[in-house]
């Protein structure tokens, strides 16, 4: 099955290139004219906005102004849609270690360097890719690069993710998921001794104001973050945590864990730059996930063993403690 679909809406599409203008109401004086125009166009995202700004398709009386660019009234600001870009999701034929699988939902164990779907640059070899070889019904609601993906896990985090087959499927997972009430366990190896047994990290996350490519504990325009955590078991000079997630933020618990001075191992962005062990990627799993069924109610919790580079690890370090 071949999926294709244009960046824009197809409302998008029927203006491309056709001149937008709007003039500013007195009511509507000192707004950013990002805001302005994501609500004078409703069908596209103040996000989508402060692209077309970016790009310079965006002019107050002719001029191009910035994101922030505060309005006055009788100001005359006119954008271009440009013409939608065509994009493709292939199916293709990628092993996939399946939990478990119905009509509904499909769950997989998902490997270390694998992305969970396409993004710019990055179209091919995904777990979405995968997917519509596999099962070629997963539900549209979050769009042709996302379809069915209700939660993600980063690409060089391991371990379990429920994928909705249905739209009935994701509206309902994604529900659970905004009231807390799916389990997520992850195992951690943190550089550091971690004194204490357990806690909980309640810590605000956005983006860095240093690095927009990074997110950060912030103390402004955050988004509220809980990380549980208990000892499992400590080495030498790191110790292995079991992670529970109460929210579901970007980066979480590696920003989490990196804001307590202990940050995971082999994390290439929130950890030392120095190489550790050999690791690709975090030594971080996702070990247990837990819902109530989309259709039945029932509670259904999977487990995915520890990858191989991560129980490889864990044995070198117990050997080194008893040497």
């Amino acid at each position: 099955m071949e999926t294709k679909q244009s960046v824009f809406s197809a409302a998008e599409a029927d203006f491309a290139d056709e001149p937008f203008i709007y003039l500013v109401e007195p009511e509507e004086a000192v707004t950013r004219v990002d805001i302005f125009l994501a609500r004078r166009h409703s069908s596209i995202s103040r996000t989508h906005v402060q692209k077309l700004i970016a790009e310079g398709l965006v002019t107050v009386n002719g001029q191009s102004v910035k994101a922030n660019y505060k309005l006055r009234a009788g100001d005359q600001v006119e954008f271009i849609l440009p013409p939608p870009v065509e994009l493709e999701v292939l199916p293709e034929p990628i092993p996939l270690d399946v939990l478990y699988e119905d009509a509904d939902v499909i769950v997989v164990n998902k490997p270390q360097g694998m992305v969970v779907h396409p993004a710019h640059g990055n179209y091919h070899g995904t777990l979405v890719n995968a997917l519509l070889a596999h099962c070629r019904d997963l539900s549209g609601i979050n769009g042709v690069l996302r379809p069915g993906i209700v939660h993600r896990l980063d690409k060089d985090t391991s371990g379990v993710l429920v994928v909705a087959k249905n739209d009935q499927a994701y509206q309902n997972l994604a529900e659970q998921i905004k009231a807390h009430e799916v389990t997520r366990r992850y195992v951690a190896l943190v550089h550091g001794v971690m004194r204490e047994p357990a806690g909980e990290i309640e810590a605000p996350i956005g983006r860095d104001p240093h690095d927009r490519k990074r997110m950060a504990v912030v103390n402004q325009g955050g988004k509220e973050a809980i990380t549980g955590y208990r000892v499992l078991e400590r080495f030498q000079d790191y110790t292995l945590i079991e992670a529970r997630l109460k929210t579901g933020r970007t980066h979480q618990i590696r920003v989490h864990m990196a804001f307590l001075g202990h940050p995971v191992v082999g994390d290439p962005v929130y950890g030392p730059r120095k190489a550790h062990f050999g690791l690709r990627g975090q030594a971080l799993h996702a070990e247990v996930l837990g819902f109530k069924h989309p259709r039945t109610g029932e509670y259904l919790e999977f487990t995915a063993p520890l990858p191989a580079y991560f129980s490889e690890l864990l044995k070198r370090l117990r050997e080194k403690r008893c040497e």
